[in-house]
């Protein structure tokens, strides 16, 4: 099963607080234990919201919103894309992650859908497609 696992932003990465040097120290370790371990697929930080923009979509419109986002428990500052066998076993892993802000913080785990998930609406014609699309991505 694959798992987003996302860190929620904070006051002070929502302001570009940047990590110190122990932190990123901790947080190396702890990815290199993902690693090795073959969990991580993925993994980066985010800049704040004030770097990024939204696009909003009603029928064929489009509208894009610039950041700064307010709703800072909403943001997400950083994300890693596991491969685990449970949510149990995510739940595990995050509990051993360093607290990756200063303060305070939260980090959401979610399984991303599997094919199977798509039921009949997912046809073997869109199957082989999908199938060409993660060979071409290297999945």
């Amino acid at each position: 099963m694959k798992v987003m696992v996302m860190v929620k932003a904070t006051v002070e990465s929502e302001a570009g607080v940047m990590p110190t040097q122990a932190l990123l120290d901790a947080m190396g370790k702890f990815n290199e234990e993902l690693i090795n371990a073959g969990v991580m697929l993925a993994g980066e930080g985010l800049r704040p919201s004030s770097r990024g923009v939204r696009i909003a979509f009603d029928g064929a419109q489009r509208r894009v919103i610039d950041g700064p986002f307010t709703e800072t428990r909403e943001l997400v500052a950083g994300f890693w894309l596991w491969q685990v066998r449970s949510l149990d076993e995510a739940i595990e892993w995050v509990k051993r992650c360093p607290n990756p802000m200063p303060g305070p913080c939260e980090i959401e785990v979610r399984p991303l859908f599997e094919t199977e998930d798509f039921g009949e609406e997912f046809t073997p014609e869109l199957r082989e497609q999908e199938d060409r699309l993660r060979e071409r991505l290297g999945n």
